[in-house]
């Protein structure tokens, strides 16, 4: 138990009413009563020495993969790591270096296909290496990681400039993470990292940019079986680009870049015959300049859409995306899908949580109301709470498109909830009188992902069936959630992904819960 679990244990155990004597004889029952042997003493500490041992070496290769990724691209080049480590004490670790990248990439398959390596591919494959050279796994990484370092030289200027990207791109994860399920503040952050980046490193162009998403064709599948509809672009471009649809028979190189998996470049558009100009306003004359499409890829290498940017706003006939800026812009790209698929996750946990509520309230009449909350970062690395279920005692919901946030300092009387976020433990409470009960769902490293609020009014406790199903719904939410959440990390083969399907995703996670009550049932039986 951490402190904090350890407290709120001993809290619910005593309860509200208890008396200050009892508390300190509880107290020294406690420490008389509790012993240890040396093993278990040991236990922990080894445990705790084995995790700060892990986080050490996965911040030191981070580190190393942000200085090889000096154009915040979110990803390195597989081959081109694997030539610089070829020479790694002058050769001879060559057949290590084989073996880890075969092992590489029979873990990771896409590898064979696109070639990139994540921040978490590239730390394993260095620990491939690592298991697979002789003497001591630790000594052999430290001596990777130095020799990779004196690999990659930074100019200051170019330090700053990667250092100043890499905020802007923190900055679209943290709109997704404080917006609720909204995809709006990321949209509007992907624009702003765009347009600042072009006004500090790209010699102050003008530029239009859009992001398309693949739907399902469904009113007009004979021009084909998907098409990408426009859901977000700058603020000159909306009344042209805005909810448009390309579809395949339609001039344009958005697909191309879909099917081939890799960013299309046109460096003069009046050259290239199959552009298809949304601004239709646009004289033929003044339709001239650069024209670049990124394919957006998720968690598993599959794309769900692209990300545009053109120059045809701008007035110099020579403005063209130079190569630093094109990796950048994979890096937005990167962003954006982080972003992207952590918002379907949180709508996903909702709709476990809507479905779970749904199951219960017919069977606990002295609920009084629920509130859903999900954690959210804060200001100064505080957390904050986000409401973003509301149900009452007749079961009806309101669900909070624009969540209202809690903050500890502004809410004494809902301490409780913080308290259960910090220990990740149940909370019990009365305020003004009422009853409640906090309940925390995990992630899958036992952080608190979310909080059930349960109130159940003046009933110190539930009716002993109540209580059961209450256990009994809540058990099944956790274990629907961390499917959620495993599968999220999943990587498969590389393919197309619709926007439909993240909508499928979403009813998929009620019918998750079902599944896992019917497991249960099927195990009683």
């Amino acid at each position: 138990l951490t402190l904090p679990q350890f407290v709120q244990l001993m809290d619910n155990f005593v309860g509200e009413d208890i008396s200050l004597p009892t508390v300190k004889k509880l107290t020294a029952f406690i420490k008389e009563g509790y012993k240890q042997t040396e093993e278990e003493k040991m236990k922990p500490l080894e445990k705790v020495h084995r995790m700060s041992h892990v986080a050490q070496r996965k911040q030191l290769l981070e580190a190393l993969f942000e200085k090889w990724d000096s154009n915040a691209c979110g990803s390195l080049d597989l081959e081109e790591v694997v030539v610089v480590l070829s020479t790694f004490k002058g050769g001879m670790g060559k057949e290590a270096l084989m073996k880890a990248k075969e092992c590489l990439c029979s873990r990771y398959p896409q590898l064979r296909r696109v070639g990139k390596l994540s921040p978490k591919a590239f730390q394993t494959f260095v620990e491939l290496i690592a298991s697979e050279s002789t003497g001591n796994e630790d000594e052999t990484i430290g001596n990777l990681v130095r020799f990779l370092t004196t690999r990659v030289e930074q100019s200051h200027t170019k330090s700053l400039q990667s250092s100043t990207r890499r905020k802007w791109l923190q900055d679209i994860q943290q709109a997704a993470e404080t917006s609720g399920t909204s995809m709006e503040p990321v949209y509007k952050a992907v624009i702003k990292a765009l347009s600042q980046d072009m006004e500090a490193h790209g010699n102050n162009k003008r530029i239009s940019a859009y992001i398309a998403l693949l739907e399902e064709n469904l009113l007009s599948p004979e021009q084909g079986q998907v098409l990408l509809r426009y859901v977000a672009c700058t603020a000159d471009d909306a009344p042209y680009v805005l909810n448009q649809v390309l579809h395949r028979d339609m001039k344009g190189v958005s697909f191309a870049a879909i099917d081939q998996g890799k960013p299309i470049y046109v460096p003069r558009v009046q050259l290239h015959g199959n552009i298809h100009f949304w601004n239709s306003d646009r004289p033929v004359e003044e339709r001239k300049g650069s024209l670049l499409v990124l394919p957006l890829y998720d968690a598993r290498w599959r794309v769900f859409g692209i990300l545009g940017l053109d120059t045809l706003w701008d007035q110099c006939e020579k403005s063209i995306f130079l190569t630093h800026e094109i990796t950048f812009y994979e890096g937005v790209c990167h962003a954006f899908s982080k972003a992207y698929h952590h918002i379907c996750m949180r709508e996903n946990v909702l709709q476990v949580a809507v479905t779970a509520l749904d199951w219960l309230y017919p069977r606990t009449p002295s609920i009084h109301a629920v509130t859903t909350y999900l954690v959210a970062p804060g200001k100064d690395k505080n957390y904050a709470l986000c409401k973003v279920i509301t149900t009452d005692n007749t079961g009806q919901k309101e669900i909070h498109s624009s969540p209202v946030v809690l903050l500890r300092e502004e809410n004494l009387l809902r301490d409780y909830l913080f308290k259960c976020t910090d220990s990740s433990e149940v909370t019990l409470t009365s305020v003004h009188g009422e009853h409640h009960i906090a309940v925390p769902l995990h992630d899958l490293s036992r952080q608190t992902l979310g909080i059930f609020d349960i109130s159940i009014g003046q009933h110190k406790k539930l009716p002993p069936q109540e209580q059961k199903d209450l256990q009994k719904m809540l058990k099944m939410a956790q274990a629907a959630c961390s499917e959620i959440l495993q599968r999220s990390l999943e990587e498969t083969e590389p393919t197309h992904v619709l926007e439909a399907e993240r909508v499928a995703n979403v009813r998929h996670a009620g019918i998750l819960f079902h599944w896992f009550m019917l497991q249960e049932l099927r195990e009683c039986v």
